[in-house]
């Protein structure tokens, strides 16, 4: 027997009737045709589904859909700001942060709160951050890398004539 759940995905509202043991996964990508979520391990282990439910870093292949009645949830899609990459997304091109790009996702939501925080971290703290989530193709260097770029503040673009 379905259920009718209502939820809010990166700021539009969702009304969905669905099995009661349709994964979060699932309904994000089947039912919303938001893709950027990645299944990997269905397990929780590896990240590559991380989303933010009401605002935290969680693991969607290990939720239900219809655990996430009633919440706010955010996916990868909604980093972008006005259709331009924000600053982690372009600190993961511009450190080469990701090759396959699988797992890219699952990071970046991960760290966005990091970011977010705007906190300097060390390397170590970083990684600690990152030690939820798998990546088979960067040695996590990178990776380190371009939050490392993300956390630092812009330098004013110098206008010095000689």
């Amino acid at each position: 027997m379905k259920r009718d759940i209502e939820v809010e995905v990166n700021g539009n509202r969702y009304r969905r009737s669905v099995e009661p043991r349709m994964l979060l996964t699932d309904f994000i990508r089947h039912e919303l045709r938001l893709t950027g979520t990645h299944v990997g391990c269905e397990h929780g282990v590896c990240g590559a589904c991380t989303i933010h439910f009401d605002g935290e870093p969680v693991r969607a292949c290990v939720m239900l859909a219809v655990q996430a009645d009633g919440h706010s949830l955010r996916t990868v899609e909604s980093l972008a700001e006005d259709g331009q990459l924000n600053r982690l997304q372009r600190a993961f091109n511009e450190c080469h942060g990701l090759q396959c790009g699988f797992c890219t996702p699952g990071f970046l939501m991960t760290l966005q709160p990091v970011v977010d925080a705007g906190e300097q971290l060390s390397d170590g703290e970083i990684r600690d951050a990152i030690s939820g989530n798998l990546c088979r193709c960067t040695g996590y260097q990178q990776i380190v890398d371009a939050v490392s770029a993300a956390l630092t503040p812009p330098q004013p673009e110098d206008h010095a004539t000689s």
